[in-house]
């Protein structure tokens, strides 16, 4: 027997977090892809059927969210958007896929110490300027660009595996 949601707040239950997981990769913060998302749902509202098997569903979804960041993309950043190849091509595991990415990304910034963290959190999830960030953290621009610097060097190393050397 196929699987089917029992209703609209299953679907959202189910879906939610996985569509803005693929959202905030594309857009990179989290207010826009909150936005986008509650799009992607409230467009899918009326023509969505419940009764459609879970797989429908998903591919209901991912097709949406990639209309929605196009427009995104067309009316708030004002680019032109003739292909979203990468998003039509997103295997059913997608969502886990960018739900890891997103669990390590989180994983890194919670190890780092707390100036590094502030400062790449205020850089790009936030996308503050440099000169807006180092007013914010009540710091020169110069040591802000340094502390970016480092904290990026740090979050590259806790972020590669760690390997033992071999001795033979």
């Amino acid at each position: 027997m196929e699987r089917r949601y029992p209703d609209l707040h299953a679907i959202y239950v189910d879906n939610a977090a996985w569509v803005h997981h693929m959202l905030f990769a594309r857009v990179g913060n989290h207010p826009d892809a909150e936005d986008l998302t509650a799009e992607v749902f409230l467009r899918v509202l009326k023509p969505l059927r419940v009764s459609a098997r879970i797989a429908e569903v998903r591919g209901y979804l991912r097709a949406t969210t990639r209309t929605v960041l196009a427009a995104y993309w067309r009316e708030a950043k004002h680019r032109e958007t003739t292909s979203l190849d990468e998003l039509a091509d997103l295997p059913d595991t997608a969502e886990q896929t960018v739900g890891a990415a997103f669990e390590q990304a989180h994983l890194v910034l919670d190890a780092l110490p707390d100036t590094y963290r502030r400062i790449l959190e205020l850089r790009f999830l936030q996308r503050c300027s440099v000169k807006d960030t180092a007013a914010q953290m009540g710091i020169s621009v110069s040591n802000a660009k340094v502390l970016q610097h480092r904290a990026l060097r740090r979050a590259a190393a806790l972020s590669q595996p760690v390997t033992t050397p071999r001795i033979s």
